[in-house]
């Protein structure tokens, strides 16, 4: 992950999607609810996880003024107060004079110039989603109509807005640690009861919908049904979820379990957890509630948020990922020590969500995994934190990182990233190395280093928590 890049590369810019290239005619867009026709010789692809579309499409189907200057390989895009200039293969734009950072600079290909569509269609004022189940980019115009009987423009196939007057919305969900964690934008009283034939715990959310923001991380067909494969857990196969009903607008998900199991609700500040870590008629206490320390481990990126991409393309969520479970598995052995994964397979939360996880369990510290990419001769680890509260705990975790890790020491720094910044608890991003370092990536991806590094992580949790 690129420094400062955290925030940008979520909410910003290079629309990521997971996989590898699609075919152009796998790839839709919809602008304002109605399909773009796209020329059979201009069509937009998707190219190294990210969309890119001609600028003939962006001229002729956005309306938008396109100066291409082939000698200087400039692409000037412009439409009422808005001006932006990108030149292929560089990753700085300018927008009304202002430098802006590009994850996926313009490219040509075949003689065609593509350019990244979430950039430009963003700078544009338009709201930005994709449908990985249809690979449907949607352009809304901001306060438009979307022709559905709403004022609230559609995102990836879902209906419901964020601004959905009287509805608490569903923002994201996670598996982790045999609990599954519902996050939503206000408190509910969920409905939680078992079924059988095949056995299933059912939770029913009353008087909420889906966010917009819910699609970007979880699929959403034309219906808003979709699923959550959950691996690694012997007790639950998949957990399905879908807009149950209208009247009143409900939610519901559901677990599917191999045999019965017996479960407890905990529901705090917009956060539900189902937790299936019972045995017998005696519950296990809640998270926290049982004198232990509170540790919430946040793997980096997820699903169609890739991360960075190392120099033989590996991608930095999978990297994330391995660690936080290495770090999980270790933790669970400390018997003073209570560790929830804000994810644990290959999904997707919006840091507002791996926040609300931290904060709603009221956890003793935070630590956020990541891996770092820039220029080819940079390597190393860094720790950054946001709030002077933090500082202590990032000079621990740094230290015990530098060790395990064996990589350059390039230091504790402060950086105004989401997750370290708007979390209450003491809270650090680490860096483990850089993957557009053909060493540092070669390192990242092997056992050795991974169990190390996790090993170290675990020992600084303990030493900053007191725990011998």
């Amino acid at each position: 992950m690129k420094k400062f890049g955290f925030l940008v590369l979520l909410f910003v810019f290079g629309l990521v999607f997971p996989g590898y290239s699609h075919a152009a005619t796998d790839t839709k867009i919809i602008l304002d609810g109605k399909e773009i026709v796209q020329p059979s010789d201009a069509k937009a692809e998707n190219i190294n996880s990210s969309v890119m579309v001609p600028i003939r499409v962006i001229s002729e189907s956005l309306g938008y003024g396109v100066d291409w200057q082939q000698k200087t390989s400039t692409v000037t895009i412009s439409k009422d107060n808005t001006a932006m200039q990108m030149i292929v293969g560089q990753k700085t734009a300018t927008v009304n004079g202002s430098n802006v950072n590009l994850d996926v600079p313009p490219l040509v290909k075949n003689g065609t110039t593509l350019v990244p569509l979430r950039f430009v269609g963003e700078q544009m004022g338009l709201k930005v989603g994709w449908n990985n189940t249809t690979k449907t980019v949607t352009l809304v115009t901001q306060n438009s109509g979307s022709g559905n009987g709403t004022t609230t423009p559609p995102n990836s196939g879902n209906n419901s807005g964020d601004t959905q007057e009287g509805l608490v919305l569903v923002n994201g969900i996670s598996f982790s640690d045999n609990r599954f964690l519902i996050a939503t934008s206000g408190d509910t009283k969920p409905n939680v009861f078992t079924m059988t034939g095949p056995d299933r715990i059912v939770i029913d959310l009353p008087n909420t919908a889906f966010a917009d923001s819910f699609s970007q991380g979880q699929a959403l067909d034309s219906n808003q049904n979709g699923q959550l494969v959950v691996n690694g857990y012997p007790d639950v196969s998949k957990i399905r979820y879908s807009l149950y009903s209208n009247t009143p607008s409900t939610v519901r998900f559901v677990i599917d379990l191999s045999g019965s199991k017996g479960y407890d609700v905990q529901n705090d500040s917009g956060l539900v957890i189902v937790d299936l870590n019972k045995e017998g008629a005696t519950p296990q206490p809640p998270v926290g509630n049982n004198g232990k320390k509170v540790v919430v481990v946040d793997a980096g990126h997820g699903d169609q948020d890739p991360g960075a991409i190392g120099v033989t393309g590996k991608r930095e969520k999978d990297f994330n990922l391995a660690m936080a479970l290495k770090v999980e598995a270790l933790l669970k052995k400390e018997s003073n020590i209570d560790v929830v994964l804000t994810r644990s397979d290959d999904t997707f939360l919006a840091l507002k969500e791996r926040v609300r996880i931290a904060e709603s369990l009221k956890a003793d510290i935070f630590i956020s995994i990541h891996a770092n990419s820039g220029p080819a001769a940079a390597n190393g680890v860094e720790t950054f934190y946001s709030r002077a509260t933090s500082q202590a705990l990032a000079k621990v975790m740094h230290k015990h990182l530098l060790q395990s890790s064996g990589l350059k020491d390039r230091g504790v720094k402060t950086a105004s990233l989401h997750v370290t910044r708007e979390t209450t608890m003491p809270a650090v991003l680490l860096e483990g190395g850089f993957l557009s370092n053909k060493s540092d990536e070669a390192a990242l991806f092997t056992e050795s280093f991974q169990n190390s590094v996790a090993k170290g992580i675990v020992a600084g949790i303990k030493e900053y928590l007191g725990i011998k």
